[in-house]
């Protein structure tokens, strides 16, 4: 498997530095750039920064880590996937949530009560199919559309990751994703999950290729800071935060190693609170982390 290992700047994607750091990512040859989604407050809006990082790179690619879909009507989403995709061939990494992951902003993405999972569902199968049709014809419980096309199709078809942890969504990744983008999990939780993932797509008649598995890892050369312990304690109550964080950069070459032997292969690498030093950060992922690239 080809281990690969982008970065998310976390609290430190804010427009004010965003157009240096995209640089200073390509130059250093950075696999990959990951967006939060955060509604409130000064991050960059994922689609947004995905659009303007492609465009004033060549090689580094550019994806969601994890953007909400339910809420964003589909087609919508398929036309700006097939946009980025006709723009930037091969560097568009979408992957996609059910829920934001602030209980606050889950008002914005607005569908029917209890319907969140339904909604996923249908809209991802809309996604997909005006992704690799020209025309599209199409009548579901929540959208409908009738001869409907959003240009130019990708020449290579999109891979579609989802994020999630719970037994459903696990389940939902391997009858409907290419890919799984993790967080929170241990590497025990991890392989268990890769697990059901496969066991899912088996039992629908399809694959997920054995290197698309990943997670996203937050790592605290400075102690976990107590935001960030509080906000997986409400996610995770049943496990130390510690357990979740690298708190050292020689932790976090540990951590894949681990992850590595449950069956993951691709990283994101995220400061755990806004680094000191941004420039700082960089130099030591480059250092620490981009030899493990395989």
């Amino acid at each position: 498997m080809r281990i690969r290992i982008g970065i998310s700047l976390g609290p430190a994607a804010v427009p004010g530095q965003f157009a240096d750091t995209v640089d200073r990512l390509e130059q250093i040859g950075v696999d990959s750039l990951w967006l939060s989604e955060m509604v409130f407050g000064s991050l960059v809006e994922p689609f947004t920064a995905m659009s303007f990082a492609l465009s004033r790179t060549v090689r580094l690619k550019a994806g969601t880590g994890v953007a909400v879909l339910p809420g964003r009507h589909p087609v919508l989403v398929a036309k700006c996937l097939a946009s980025l995709a006709a723009l930037a061939p091969a560097r568009v990494l979408p992957v996609f949530g059910l829920q934001p992951a602030r209980p606050d902003e889950r008002g914005v993405f607005v569908v029917p009560p209890g319907r969140r999972a339904a909604v996923f569902d249908e809209s991802l199968a809309l996604i997909r199919l005006l992704l690799t049709q020209q025309t599209v014809s199409f009548t579901g419980e929540f959208f409908s559309v009738d001869g409907a096309g959003v240009g130019p199709l990708p020449v290579k078809p999109l891979d579609i990751w989802l994020g999630g942890r719970a037994p459903s969504g696990l389940r939902r990744i391997g009858r409907l994703a290419d890919g799984w983008l993790g967080s929170l999990v241990t590497p025990g939780e991890a392989g268990a999950g890769r697990a059901t993932i496969q066991e899912a797509a088996a039992a629908a008649g399809r694959e997920v290729e054995a290197d698309h598995f990943g997670i996203s890892l937050a790592v605290a050369p400075d102690g976990v800071p107590a935001e960030l312990a509080a906000s997986i304690r409400r996610r995770r109550p049943d496990i130390d935060p510690a357990a979740l964080v690298a708190t050292s950069w020689s932790g976090a070459r540990r951590l894949i190693d681990e992850y590595v032997a449950a069956g993951l292969s691709k990283f994101v690498i995220r400061p755990a609170a806004a680094p000191p030093s941004l420039e700082g950060f960089l130099d030591d992922f480059a250092r620490e982390m981009m030899p493990l690239q395989t």
